[in-house]
């Protein structure tokens, strides 16, 4: 076998040295058969390979997994007449039978198999293995009467072990293999026939007429008169100068056509001799058809004709050939009745009793109508277009076959192969590809959350329709006891939390039933079975009445029957040492009951879901303790009367971590709103710690002092410093300001100063009554708090920026979870993080739900970092603060700063421009 890795013969020395000192492919030198080396050079005879050889070696490369497949023809030489993959690149290429693996299968007249072709000697040393373009081989040998011609192989680049399943599934391929070699060397031994007669019509011409009803006038263009062996001085332009040139015995039959089909205004078709002026006895073949004038009767006929001398001598011999041909093949009319059939068809076709030539294939055979084999044959006779197709004809047949079909002057012409076999073996692949696929997406969809709830809802969505037509899931709260019925309250521990069903108008029915079932549940119910049994409970058939006659009177009963399930499988989804709950899966009428392969399906289902809920239950646990420590480090945020603040946190996915990310919103003496947003480096109870100590710091700090924050920041340096705190943290301090002409104005003053965390985003309303939006970069880089030592006389400066904002802006500071992801350029996390604000501002949420659509948007299901965001949105309009007991009023202005810097160049506007 050569492949496109292979090196080319001239690179080789032609001996083939492959172990046992073979020098020659056949045995000794001179031992060849000369019989068969000259059958193998017929079978090869068409250039380019064919077309269905590739195709089936595509499906033999898939149905044995492997990468390539060959159908080699070997005479003196190899020539690869189909293949796929590597192989398909050296279709219709000779070369040295010397180097080639296939030779070892023609020799050896029985399957070759080769594990590792490394270690074979038979192999070993070929051009092909030394190159590492074949690791492991298969063949079979391709057999023409008592000669091996060729092999049918497959093949790969790695080692690999074959089975005799393999060998079998091959073996049943080398029939349509050899169908198609054989049927190649009819038609190229038919072509070189019809390539005399192509020459005669070439010389001759195929040409046409117009006889005008009229005037009598016959014209015949050039071909045609050189057809009949006339010019224009010697034919006589009329009909009867044409029924002259027509053999007297065929003159009444071409007459007797020409004047149906001009009372008829149809078509014309005959077959004739003509006798030339030199005497030379031609067949010719006319079509034609009647031409109507306006009063609906025929004026002209129009037509071709053409020489048909070669074809008529040659149908004996085909007719022949056919006899011989081992693949069944039939002739039909154009009234679609057999008018041949070869000795192959009749025996496949023979299941019906009677021979089929004269009889109407529809008559013969009426469950064809309506199938895929009544609309290939009219279409392909309709269309003038060969067609093929592959189709079930049911008993006496029985039989699926491969059929191919092509138009022919006097009918169609069908050729066609039993493929049971392979069909059988190509729906259990698929079967099993199925299987492989949905527990692949269930193993995928189970283990990508740790909710139990959305694990239920995938769940769901797996089962049905694809094992069920409705389902229901149930989920066991902690671990049963041995004796599940002698605790009385057993039920408490079911929860039925999932269910779904493929009919929309079955799925309110099913909720409801799966919202009363479990207390309707009695001793003897298909659910108590399972648990106590730990295994499937299968009711193939009648499972309306069965289940009804197992629960308690009432509702869920009545619902049951209205589902009317007729079978039903209840499975337990095992966790780690316990139950971890149901899946009950049902069918209903006029769908097959569960088979035994559906049962190991919805097994292998329920134990990937057993241990996902199992993780789901000890991740929620773990979780839920993890962010209630979190959560119980941070406060509720103020409620200032001008604007509204919204603060949301997200622990990361992994179980049992807390982190340092935090933030902090509080009202100043001064009636400022101070709002902070920070992240200690950690993701562990350290970084939990040290988040508290800094928050508390900068929180205590922020309150007495009343300083801007750039000022609160640097003190906090300072006491980091002085109480070693030894911890790192970004942050954004924040102050909302607002003097009473500012008040008057509608605007808000934004000051803030920024320690290494990312830009806070403010989305503000323009003039057209839109939204845009800005990442506020700070004036100058300040560096992370634990940085600086914030001393007295040993001050690194942070700065402050400020910005102007409209009432009705949205101001959003956030921890770096919300817009970093593994893989992924921070730019891209602010850009769609500040696409995603807008849009949501230009919809006019509440704050609440914009927070939440802000996290389903901007997080994916499995968050590698805790989240933390303060949203704040300054009222549209002025409205009074309602008191709040045990605080005294909180005056709403401050007094503005000494100096205000605006933002460097591209930042929102300064205090003195305006609305940003």
């Amino acid at each position: 076998m050569t492949t496109g890795a292979e090196p080319s013969p001239d690179d080789t020395d032609g001996d083939l040295r492959a172990g046992g000192g073979r020098t020659t492919p056949f045995g000794s030198p001179g031992a060849r058969d000369t019989a068969r080396v000259e059958r193998a050079r017929k079978l090869a005879a068409r250039r380019g390979g064919l077309l269905p050889l590739n195709r089936l070696a595509e499906l033999a490369a898939q149905l044995l997994g492997v990468e390539s497949a060959q159908v080699s023809v070997v005479a003196d030489e190899q020539t690869v007449m189909g293949g796929a993959g590597v192989a398909s690149q050296t279709v219709g290429v000779r070369t040295a039978a010397a180097d080639s693996l296939c030779t070892v299968t023609v020799e050896a007249g029985a399957p070759v198999l080769v594990p590792d072709t490394t270690l074979d000697p038979r192999v070993r040393d070929l051009p092909a293995v030394t190159s590492g373009a074949i690791g492991s081989y298969l063949g079979v040998p391709l057999r023409a009467g008592d000669h091996v011609v060729g092999a049918l192989c497959v093949f790969g680049r790695e080692p690999r072990a074959w089975s005799d399943d393999d060998v079998a599934l091959l073996q049943q391929l080398t029939g349509p293999a050899m169908t198609e070699l054989e049927l190649a060397a009819l038609e190229t031994s038919y072509e070189e026939d019809r390539v005399l007669w192509q020459l005669a019509v070439d010389a001759a011409g195929v040409g046409a007429f117009d006889w005008d009803l009229a005037t009598g006038a016959l014209r015949w263009d050039e071909r045609l008169l050189a057809l009949f062996g006339h010019d224009r001085t010697t034919f006589g332009g009329t009909i009867q100068a044409f029924e002259e040139c027509v053999h007297p015995d065929d003159r009444a039959r071409v007459g007797a056509a020409l004047q149906e089909a001009i009372e008829t205004c149809g078509e014309y078709e005959a077959e004739y001799r003509v006798v030339r002026p030199d005497g030379r006895l031609r067949w010719v073949a006319a079509r034609g058809h009647a031409v109507t004038g306006e009063d609906g009767s025929a004026v002209r006929v129009v037509g071709a004709a053409y020489d048909t001398t070669a074809v008529r001598e040659g149908e004996a011999r085909v007719g022949r050939i056919l006899e011989a041909m081992p693949t069944a093949f039939f002739q039909l009319d154009p009234e679609w009745r057999f008018t041949y059939a070869n000795p192959e068809a009749r025996l496949l076709l023979g299941g019906i009793g009677t021979d089929v030539v004269g009889h109407d294939i529809w008559e013969l055979f009426p469950a064809a109508r309506g199938t895929e084999f009544e609309r290939h044959y009219r279409g392909s006779v309709a269309s003038g277009e060969p067609s093929s197709f592959e189709a079930y004809y049911p008993p006496p047949l029985d039989d699926w076959y491969e059929v191919r079909c092509w138009p022919a002057p006097d009918g169609l012409s069908v050729y066609f192969l039993g493929i049971t076999e392979r069909r059988r073996a190509q729906e259990l692949l698929a079967r099993r590809a199925r299987r492989a696929a949905l527990l692949a997406e269930a193993t995928k969809a189970l283990t990508d959350t740790l909710d139990e709830e959305e694990a239920v809802g995938r769940l769901t969505k797996l089962l049905v329709p694809a094992l069920g037509d409705w389902c229901v899931v149930t989920l066991v709260d902690g671990t049963l006891p041995d004796d599940l019925l002698s605790e009385r309250s057993w039920r408490r521990r079911l929860r039925d939390v999932g269910w779904w069903a493929d009919d929309p108008a079955l799925r309110p029915l099913v909720e409801r039933y799966a919202q009363l079932r479990v207390p309707a549940l009695t001793d003897e119910s298909l659910v108590v079975q399972a648990l106590v049994s730990s295994a499937p409970v299968v009711v193939p058939e009648g499972a309306a009445d069965r289940i009804a006659s197992i629960l308690q009177p009432g509702e869920a009963t009545d619902i049951c029957r209205r589902l009317a399930p007729s079978a039903a499988v209840v499975i337990p989804l095992r966790g780690r040492g316990r139950v971890a709950g149901l899946m009950s899966v049902f069918r209903g009428e006029g769908r097959e009951t569960f088979t035994e392969e559906d049962i190991e399906v919805l097994a292998d289902v329920a134990e990937r879901a057993g241990l996902a809920l199992d993780n789901a239950s000890l991740y929620a646990g773990q979780r839920e303790l993890a962010e209630g420590l979190q959560r119980s480090l941070l406060t509720a945020p103020p409620e200032p009367d001008h604007l509204e603040v919204v603060v949301r946190y997200e622990p990361a996915a992994e179980a049992a971590q807390v982190g340092g990310d935090w933030y902090d919103a509080f009202l100043q003496p001064d009636g400022a709103t101070t709002l902070v947003i920070g992240d200690v480096i950690g993701h562990d109870t350290a970084a939990a710690a040290a988040m508290g100590q800094v928050r508390t710091l900068l929180r205590g700090i922020a309150v007495t002092t009343e300083e801007g924050p750039a000022a609160v920041l640097r003190r906090v340096d300072a006491a980091m410093t002085t109480l070693q705190v030894d911890t790192m943290a970004t942050a954004v301090v924040a102050r909302l300001e607002q003097t009473p002409q500012e008040r008057a104005e509608g605007v808000t003053r934004l000051r803030w100063s920024n320690a290494g965390h990312p830009p806070p985003v403010v989305v503000v309303p323009t003039e057209d009554g839109g939204m845009t939006s800005r990442l506020l970069w700070a004036d100058a880089a300040n560096p992370m708090l634990g940085l600086l030592t914030g001393i007295p006389g040993d001050e690194e400066p942070r700065d402050d920026s400020v910005v102007v904002l409209p009432r009705g802006s949205t101001l959003l500071l956030y921890t770096d979870g919300l817009v970093e992801r593994r893989g992924h350029v921070l730019d891209e996390g602010l850009e769609q993080l500040r696409e995603v604000l807008t849009d949501l501002a230009r919809q006019d949420l509440p704050l609440q739900e914009l927070s939440d659509q802000l996290l389903h948007r901007m997080l994916p299901g499995w968050t590698e970092d805790d989240v933390a965001i303060v949203a704040v949105r300054l009222h549209p309009e002025d409205r009074p603060r309602p008191p709040t007991a045990g605080r005294g009023k909180v005056p709403t202005g401050v007094a503005p700063p000494p100096a205000v810097t605006p933002p460097a160049g591209g930042g929102p506007a300064a205090s003195s421009g305006g609305p940003a």
